[in-house]
């Protein structure tokens, strides 16, 4: 009898099966993190790079410490930024924040045009299709 349950449990096998669907749900959670965490920092850090590559004498920026400034030299990675009358700092290009006005109010960044799409026709700046 003890045998007969032995020969039972070595003959049943299990099949895992499921394969490549197994891995659909793991596969599915890094598209989501992909487009939802990664693509809008990429995006942000883009942004941030063009900033910093923009920046150029008597620019006022706000750094990320809150102190607004005007720059006052330009360097390969730091910028000389006069934060008083007659007090000059030397900060890394990475801590700007943004372009500022002296009174702290920002300025509008230019937004990059998006290419339109065409559906057949173009339309003039009047809004007229051609």
């Amino acid at each position: 009898m003890f045998s007969l349950v032995l020969a039972e449990e070595t003959t049943t096998t299990t099949s895992s099966g499921g394969g490549i669907l197994g891995l659909l749900p793991l596969i599915l959670i890094f598209v989501v993190m992909y487009f939802l965490l990664l693509r809008p920092q990429r995006k942000r850090q883009k942004e941030a790079a063009a900033l910093q590559s923009a920046i150029q004498v008597n620019d006022s920026v706000l750094l990320t410490n809150g102190i607004i400034g005007l720059v006052t030299g330009v360097e390969d990675r730091f910028l000389w930024v006069e934060i008083a009358e007659g007090v000059q700092v030397q900060v890394v290009k990475g801590s700007v924040g943004s372009k500022v006005n002296m009174d702290g109010s920002p300025i509008a960044a230019p937004k990059p045009e998006k290419k339109a799409k065409r559906f057949g026709k173009q339309a003039d700046a009047d809004g007229d299709k051609k």
